[in-house]
This record gives C-alpha cells, sequence and structure tokens, in this order.
C-alpha cells in the first residue's frame, strides 16, 4: 500500500510538473502577444501624432480660405448693391415710360376730332402745295 501512497505522489508530482510547463509555454505566448500589443499601440501613437499634425495644419488652412471667401464676398456686397441700383433705377425709368405712354394715348384719344381735322388740312395744305408747282 506503501507503493501506491508513492506511485500516486509521483504521478501528481508528473502532472504538477506538466502544468506548470504548459503554464509556462502560455505564459510566454502571452508575453510575446503583449510585446506586440505594445509594438502596436508605439506605432499607432506615432502615426496619430503626424495625424494630428496633418488635421492642424490642415484646419488652419480652412479656416485662411474661408476668412478670403469672407472678404471677397464682403466685396461683392457692394457691387450687388451696385446692380440692385440698377435694376430700380430701370424699373422706375419703366415706370415713367408706361405713364408718359398713358398721357399721350390719353391726349390722342381726347384731341382725335382735333387731330383728324389737322391731318385733313395738312393733306389738303400739300395737296395745294403740289398743284402750285
Amino acid at each position: 500500500m506503501e507503493i501506491l501512497g508513492y506511485i500516486a505522489a509521483i504521478i501528481a508530482a508528473v502532472a504538477f510538473a506538466v502544468l506548470v510547463i504548459y503554464l509556462a509555454k502560455t505564459l510566454k505566448a502571452s508575453t510575446r502577444t503583449l510585446d506586440n500589443v505594445a509594438n502596436t499601440l508605439e506605432s499607432l501613437e506615432k502615426q496619430m501624432q503626424g495625424i494630428t499634425t496633418e488635421t492642424t495644419e490642415l484646419l488652419r488652412k480652412t479656416n485662411d480660405l474661408a476668412e478670403d471667401v469672407n472678404k471677397k464676398t464682403a466685396k461683392l456686397d457692394g457691387l450687388f448693391d451696385g446692380v440692385k441700383g440698377i435694376g430700380e433705377t430701370v424699373q422706375d425709368f419703366n415706370q415713367t415710360l408706361k405713364q408718359f405712354s398713358s398721357s399721350v394715348s390719353r391726349a390722342a384719344s381726347e384731341n382725335q376730332d382735333k387731330a383728324s381735322q389737322a391731318v385733313t388740312w395738312g393733306a389738303a395744305l400739300f395737296d395745294l402745295i403740289k398743284k402750285r408747282k
């Protein structure tokens, strides 16, 4: 029976040694994986610094461009105001022409009899001048 106790102890020792060996291999593999992760994170940090620098530069250029566009837009405001003034002037001129045309039409319709008499007298005068020649 004592032998069985020794055999059991030897089996337990061998099992413990196998467990330790596999545990050591697993820890080594974990160490390699963590080293790779650390290297990847360092590389990522360097890339992020580059991206941050480029983003800052892009933002500065965008702000400069927006400022330039605002300045040029402000310069164009005067031009658009001038064009608006010209449009209003043309509209006023058209309104004046309509009023003048209406007054001429009204005067012509009111004095239609006088106008036809003037035309008749004018035609008679031309006939008379023609006959004299």
